[in-house]
């Protein structure tokens, strides 16, 4: 029983480039190649979807890895944001509950301080 083919990214992205540019057919580029016309189809869609760039690109798995990071990093301080700013107005919902028009702001902080 035969193996399976594999191919590099940079070997189908040069046949569908080849395609793309109008230098040959399917039929033609599955002949010259020794490959499925099928394959070729495959690879196209996986071209137009930006997968064939992925893997090859060690430049662009690092910037993907930092993209990640940075997502994740934004997502936390979002996070804070929105506790920071809810705990704040607890905070300013409280001080004004505890004031007065009588007596002022708390009744029971000027009577520590004298």
């Amino acid at each position: 029983m035969a193996t399976r083919r594999r191919f590099s990214n940079v070997f189908k992205r040069m046949v569908v480039e080849e395609y793309l540019s109008g230098a040959a057919t399917q039929a033609q580029l599955a002949r010259q190649y020794n490959i499925s016309p099928h394959l070729i189809i495959r690879w196209r869609k996986d071209y137009s979807a930006g997968k064939l760039a992925r893997d090859d690109d060690p430049d662009l798995l690092v910037r993907d890895a930092r993209i990640r990071e940075l997502e994740r990093m934004v997502g936390k301080l979002t996070m804070e944001n929105e506790l920071l700013k809810k705990a704040a107005a607890f905070m300013e919902a409280r001080q004004k509950e505890s004031s007065s028009i009588v007596t002022g702001p708390s009744l029971v902080r000027s009577r520590r301080g004298v």
